[in-house]
């Protein structure tokens, strides 16, 4: 019994050791929260202070809880049984089997996935005489789906909660689907939770069970906790109040998906007499990364407050790097390339990660990667070519530039929905046969005849007037303007407009990341011909890979190096997060960058570029005010970052107003006036360029250069575009 707490350091024994009462464990970045939860879990056990099965163990992700059980386990020194261990979904979904006739299921009831969930809503609305193009399904799910998130039924959604979807008809649509749901004895994964407190709460005979039974409860990640979660707990809690709930304030994230912040800023007023415990060494991260973490957390009002410290003796390490850029083309070449050097030096690829505040910025990144043959892979999410809404914009690209493209045409036919069903699909595939034609010629003609009826006829007629117009404009206005306006006037981007999931934004970000790719090769061919060869670069086996994701994917993970790039106002912190939440939509992007820096062991690097191209146009860029948080004791500032700080320090800019200066857009096809190369290139002079090769150049005029590429023959290009050979 000694042994297992001996291992422990005073805070995180404390937090073991009170077992009785209200407890809340502010757990940091790196201080060993998965420790002190299982330790206490065992210590409970060992200590005969409950059976197995009277301990309540709450966890977020499956994996969470299968390693709190293996852990447990291996503490006991024998296989933890009979444990109500697991997520709040597993947990609740056991609950109501017990008791599902009490909401009109029976034991049976199966749980229907998302894909499912939408189809139901959809017949419920059509029943109902809903138009559902002008009022999208997946918008009333989003808006049912917070509504259970807050544990609200149909019946405790007051008008102030309500909405005005399909002309006010939101909350009786709520309710015919939740009959419709028990008609067919099935429950969403919203219900689990909802249903469940619902119980609790009208049948306090039930609750009083639960709460002989249950003598501890447990629960990790609190501050991600949405308001059902959060009511379920304190339902199951209010009698012994021997609820134990580890978190960190400065890591709640999930606002987007219904986290509640201030469910663990409550605690002490929910559980009077409550003790915080607070973990602050941290086991992880060197000094001045932790420093300069807890100085940018530090400007959050919105937080109980604590200050992160190194677990060990050592207070050495490097400075948290801030790095200036000219653009975010090279900045995407100056990250790459120092990963390079430190593959160079022996330095795992596995243990360095790219960490981007939006899904559209990996693209860059990608490329880059690809170009150097460094193995990388993508972290919570697809290859950026490889999502779905980036594989619908090219295959619209390949019917652009070839009718004949079957695939293309088939992929995109019915993208947005234009009544096209399998029947109409399987008259064009016959028609195509017979009479030897494309797909899309097959299309055409059915529809010129007649064949086709109703609004399939008239879509497909107006589909193929658009490609007319929009190859007309590839003559004449280029294939950067004419993609951008085929998926806004095919209704492609408007499809996902009206999308109210909260992924629709994201994948809005990355279709104008995609027009902005566009810009880097004089053709819509050459375009096609290189997303071919990317997408043909099989993914490297080994398991030492660079790892590229998103902020939101990298929280629980760690590694030896991790790059940040994109630190600028409007991007991060994200202008879109700030006009929707204001000033706690700002916090909670804070504290998202405070993620960031804490998954770094040993070195950080922070990026920010001048100038960055959306959507095809260059924008002038700021640095973010983050930046400007951190601790200036214990970052170093390289390049542009450093003349930008000499700057500010001689005249202190404003305050930073909630809303970021408008950027300055500047048209496709210029360029920003960029500052001379420090050594230009001479001539004969060997460089490499990311889609041409290696070249030798052969005259150079201020920042043109004529290029004899080895392969592509001759060009002139502007020097920003090429870099020496390696």
């Amino acid at each position: 019994m000694t042994d297992y707490l001996a291992r422990l350091n005073p805070e995180q024994r404390l937090a073991v050791e009170t077992t009785d009462g209200p407890l809340l464990v502010l757990a940091g970045a790196g201080t060993g929260k998965t420790r002190v939860l299982t330790t206490r879990f065992a210590h409970i056990l060992l200590t005969g202070r409950a059976w197995p099965g009277q301990v309540l163990a709450v966890t977020f992700t499956n994996k969470a809880a299968r390693e709190m059980r293996e852990r447990v386990g291996a503490m006991l020194g024998r296989p933890a049984e009979g444990l109500w261990l697991g997520t709040f979904h597993a947990l609740c979904a056991r609950m109501l089997r017990a008791h599902a006739e009490l909401v009109g299921l029976t034991a049976s009831f199966n749980i229907l996935d998302s894909d499912d969930q939408l189809r139901l809503l959809k017949q419920v609305m059509e029943a109902d005489g809903i138009d559902t193009r002008r009022f999208a399904p997946p918008a009333l799910m989003a808006l049912i789906q917070r509504w259970k998130d807050r544990g609200l039924p149909p019946a405790r959604v007051t008008p102030a909660e309500d909405s005005d979807f399909a002309n006010g008809r939101a909350r009786a649509l709520y309710a015919a689907y939740q009959e419709r749901l028990r008609a067919l004895n099935v429950a969403d994964f919203g219900d689990l939770l909802l249903h469940t407190t619902e119980i609790l709460r009208e049948h306090p005979q039930i609750l009083a069970q639960y709460h002989r039974k249950f003598r501890y409860v447990l629960v990790d990640e609190y501050q991600d906790t949405n308001l059902v979660q959060y009511l379920w707990l304190r339902l199951l809690a209010q009698e012994h109040r021997n609820i134990c709930c580890v978190g960190d304030d400065d890591q709640s994230i999930y606002s987007w998906r219904g986290a509640e912040v201030e469910n663990i800023l409550r605690f002490e007023k929910d559980f009077p007499g409550a003790r915080i415990v607070r973990l602050e060494r941290n086991y992880r991260s060197t000094a001045p990364i932790l420093a300069a973490a807890s100085g940018l957390i530090a400007h959050n009002e919105g937080r109980l407050g604590k200050t992160l410290r190194p677990g060990g003796n050592d207070a050495g390490g490097e400075k948290v790097s801030i790095v200036g850029l000219w653009d975010s083309d090279e900045e995407a070449r100056m990250v790459a390339g120092r990963i390079e050097a430190l593959r160079a030096e022996g330095h795992a690829l596995a243990e360095i990660a790219i960490l981007v505040r939006a899904g559209f910025q990996t693209r860059a990144f990608e490329e880059r990667l690809i170009t150097l043959a460094i193995p990388y892979r993508v972290v919570g999410g697809l290859r950026f070519y490889e999502r779905a809404e980036i594989r619908d914009a090219i295959a619209y690209a390949r019917m652009l530039h070839q009718p004949a493209d079957d695939l293309a045409f088939e992929r995109i036919v019915n993208l947005p929905r234009r009544g096209v069903g399998e029947q109409a699909l399987r008259a064009m595939h016959t028609r195509a046969r017979e009479a030897q034609i494309p797909l899309a010629a097959a299309a055409l003609a059915l529809a010129e005849e007649g064949a086709l009826r109703g609004k399939p006829r008239e879509e497909i007629k107006t589909l193929f007037a658009g490609f007319a117009r929009w190859r007309a404009m590839l003559e004449s206005e280029g294939h950067i303007v004419t993609l951008a306006t085929l998926l806004d006037e095919s209704g492609y981007t408007a499809m996902w407009r009206q999308d109210k999931s909260p992924e629709a934004p994201g994948r809005l970000e990355n279709l104008k990341e995609l027009v902005r790719a566009l810009a880097d090769f004089d053709t819509l061919a050459g375009f096609l011909d290189h997303v071919s060869l990317v997408m043909e670069n099989e993914e490297n086996a080994a398991t030492d890979r660079v790892g590229l994701m998103t902020l939101h994917a990298a929280k629980g993970l760690e590694f030896d190096t991790v790059f940040l790039p994109g630190w600028e106002e409007g991007l991060f912190p994200s202008q879109r997060t700030m006009d929707e939440s204001g000033v706690k939509g700002l916090e909670e992007e804070r504290r998202l960058a405070y993620v960031g820096l804490t998954r770094a062991r040993r070195r950080a690097i922070v990026s920010h570029a001048a100038n960055r191209r959306i959507y095809a146009n260059w924008q002038s860029s700021i640095p973010s005010r983050f930046i400007d948080e951190l601790p200036e004791a214990h970052v170093e500032r390289t390049g542009a970052a450093q003349l930008q700080r000499d700057r500010m320090i001689a005249a202190p800019p404003m305050a930073f107003p909630m809303t970021a200066r408008a950027p300055r857009a500047i048209e496709a096809w210029e360029q920003p006036a960029r500052p001379a190369r420090a050594v230009p290139f001479a001539v004969g002079s060997r460089i490499f360029h990311q889609k041409f090769g290696y070249g030798t150049v052969t005259a150079a005029v201020d920042d043109k250069l004529d290029i004899a590429f080895d392969k592509a023959g001759d060009k002139r290009l502007l020097d920003r575009f090429v870099e020496p050979a390696p």
